[in-house]
């Protein structure tokens, strides 16, 4: 299975949920450690034409989010995913469309996640985010910790 194919019943959720389809929310692409999201600019800008704050907070909030959604599905496991906590910085204005990446924190690892959440029921991974400039460098960070529930 290509590792985008995991996308689909993700980009399902997505588009039942009105704010990410108000922002045009799109899960890019998954290459298995990074997973790329991307909004337009129009859907998403403030009065001064720049990227909202809060969709670019959303946009890297939801990158993290479905990327841990995603490391367990590719463990066959079925979790309910929620941020649990996190801090935004705010480095740049973006005057373009709005480019987001999620991956594990270094300190972390993938696998100690799984086997927690394959034990308990529950786990938890930290997470950063990433809205990139276009011209290189950083618009927006996000360190945040996300939790997996076993369903049911």
């Amino acid at each position: 299975m290509d590792l985008d194919d995991l996308l689909v019943p993700l980009r399902a959720t997505c588009a039942s949920m009105p704010p990410l389809v108000a922002m045009q929310l799109e899960l890019r692409h998954f290459d298995g450690q990074r997973l790329y999201v991307y909004a337009p600019l129009a859907a998403n800008v403030n009065d001064k034409g720049s990227a909202f704050g809060g969709s670019l907070s959303a946009l890297m909030t939801i990158a993290g989010w479905a990327l841990a959604t995603l490391k367990l599905q590719q463990a066959g496991l079925a979790a309910d995913v929620y941020v649990a906590t996190s801090s935004v910085r705010y480095r740049a204005p973006l005057l373009d469309d709005l480019h987001a990446q999620a991956w594990l924190e270094p300190d972390a690892d993938w696998a100690d996640f799984i086997d927690t959440f394959g034990r308990l029921g529950k786990a938890r991974v930290p997470l950063l985010a990433q809205v990139l400039l276009p011209e290189g460098g950083v618009a927006a960070e996000l360190s945040g910790r996300y939790v997996a529930l076993a369903k049911g």
